[in-house]
């Protein structure tokens, strides 16, 4: 049975000018040109929404992560039960 426990999806733009296109390889390396190098940047306010956990379990996927981040085997379900 799909787990019963609450996830959540956020969704966070941050904005980034330069003087060149931009192309980061991670946002360790967003936070740094922001903060250190040679781009300016901007952080708007993300909006969460709840999802269940076959839904988590799909966008941990997509994400290149394993559903067990959260305890999730592929089709949402706990592993503890």
């Amino acid at each position: 049975m799909a787990s019963k426990r609450k996830f959540y999806r956020t969704t966070i733009v941050i904005e980034v000018l330069s003087e060149e296109p931009y192309t980061p390889d991670s946002v360790q390396q967003i936070d740094y040109d922001i903060i250190e190098g040679d781009c300016s940047g901007q952080m708007f306010a993300g909006k969460s929404f709840e999802v269940d956990g076959p839904t988590m379990a799909a966008n941990l996927k997509a994400q290149g992560s394993d559903p067990e981040f959260f305890q999730l085997d592929d089709e949402g379900n706990d592993l503890d039960s």
